[in-house]
C-alpha cells in the first residue's frame, strides 16, 4: 500500500498494555556490553537485582520485553485511508527517548504510537516518517516519549512535502572533550536480539549476505544504547536518573567484535556525541545529543 498524505498524519495505533520485569532490566544491560568485569560494581548496579538500576535507553526494547515480537496494526478514522510501507526497504534513521520520570525495575505500562511526520525526498529518493509512543503507568502519568524515523527508501513520491523534518543536532566544532572505547563481543548480536528484535539480519549470516554484509551486523539500537552507556560512565557517573533524554542518528552498520569509540562533548547540560569505528574509518552515530537533568 502506498502512503496517503496528509491522511498518515492521523495514523495511531491502539492502546497496548505490557509489563518488564528485573530480568528483562538485566538482560538489556548485558546486550550492550555491560558486566564484562562482574567486579566492577558500577556496572553490577546494572546487571545484579541486588541495587537493579535501569539504563535509560532501555526504553526502546522494553516494550518487547520476553521475545514478544509483531508490529500493532496501525490504525486510521473512519474516511481516512490507512499507509503503509514497504519494511523491506526501510533503515532506522533516528531515534529519541524522553524520560518523564526515571524508568522502575519493573511495571505494567500502556503505550500508543502515532505517526507526527512524513516528509517526502523524491519518488527514487524515499520517504521520512516519522513515529512517536508514548508510555503511561498505571496512574495515567506519562513515564517515557520514544520518537523514532524511519527512512523508507521504496516509498518517495507521494506528495508530502519535502522539507520541515526536525533538524539533526550539531556537534561542536572543537576536539572532543573526552573518548570512551568499547569493545563488543563476536556473538554480542545474538546476546542483543534476546530483547526482542530477532531479525535474522543480526544472527544469520545467509541473511547477512543476501542485504549486502560479509557477516551478521549489531542492532543499531545496540550501538545506540552503547553510547548511552558512554554518557552514563564517563559524565553522569552511572547515575540513570540524570539523563532527561538522549538522541542520534544512525550513520553506518557496525559487526559485531568491531570496538566502538564514542566522542563526547560537554556544554553544561547538554552533552554531543558521536561514534566511531576507527578501524575501518567508519562513523556510525552522529549528531548525538543527551540532556541532564538540573
Amino acid at each position: 500500500m502506498p502512503i496517503y498524505y496528509p491522511d498518515i498524519l492521523e495514523q495511531t495505533t491502539a492502546p497496548r498494555t505490557f509489563s518488564y520485569g528485573d530480568k528483562d532490566v538485566m538482560l538489556y544491560a548485558l546486550g550492550i556490553g555491560m558486566g564484562r568485569d562482574p567486579m566492577d560494581a558500577r556496572e553490577l548496579d546494572f546487571t545484579y537485582e541486588k541495587n537493579l538500576k535501569v539504563v535509560p535507553t532501555a526504553a526502546t526494547v522494553l516494550a518487547a520485553a520476553g521475545g514478544r515480537q509483531g508490529r500493532t496494526p496501525p490504525q486510521v478514522p473512519d474516511g481516512k485511508r490507512l499507509s503503509e510501507i514497504n519494511f523491506l526497504m526501510v533503515v532506522h534513521g533516528e531515534q529519541k527517548v524522553e524520560l518523564h520520570q526515571p524508568l522502575p525495575v519493573s511495571g505494567t505500562f500502556t503505550a500508543e504510537s502515532r505517526t507526527i511526520g512524513a516528509y517526502d525526498k523524491g519518488k527514487d529518493k524515499g520517504a521520512v516518517i516519522v513515529n512517536e509512543t508514548v508510555w503511561r503507568d498505571e496512574a495515567g502519568e506519562k513515564v517515557a516519549t520514544l520518537t523514532g524515523s524511519t527512512f523508507a527508501r521504496g516509498d518517495g513520491g507521494f506528495g508530502g512535502p519535502s522539507d520541515g523534518a526536525p533538524e539533526p543536532h550539531p556537534i561542536p566544532e572543537r576536539a572532543p572533550d573526552l573518548s570512551v572505547d568499547f569493545e563488543t563481543r563476536p556473538d554480542q548480536a545474538l546476546l542483543y536480539r534476546l530483547n526482542g528484535d530477532r531479525n535474522p539480519l543480526h544472527s544469520d549470516p545467509d541473511v547477512a549476505r543476501r542485504a549486502g554484509f560479509p557477516r551478521p551486523i549489531l542492532h543499531g539500537l545496540c550501538t545506540y544504547g552503547i553510547t548511552c552507556r558512554a554518557v552514563l560512565q564517563a559524565i553522569a557517573d552511572y547515575d540513570p536518573n540524570r539523563i532527561l533524554s538522549h538522541q542520534a542518528r544512525f550513520s553506518a552498520p557496525v559487526f559485531p567484535g568491531d570496538t566502538i569509540t564514542v566522542d563526547l562533548w560537554r556544554d553544561g547540560p547538554v552533552i554531543s556525541f558521536e561514534a566511531r569505528v576507527k578501524e575501518r574509518g567508519a562513523t556510525v552515530i552522529k549528531n548525538g545529543k543527551t540532556v541532564l537533568r538540573a
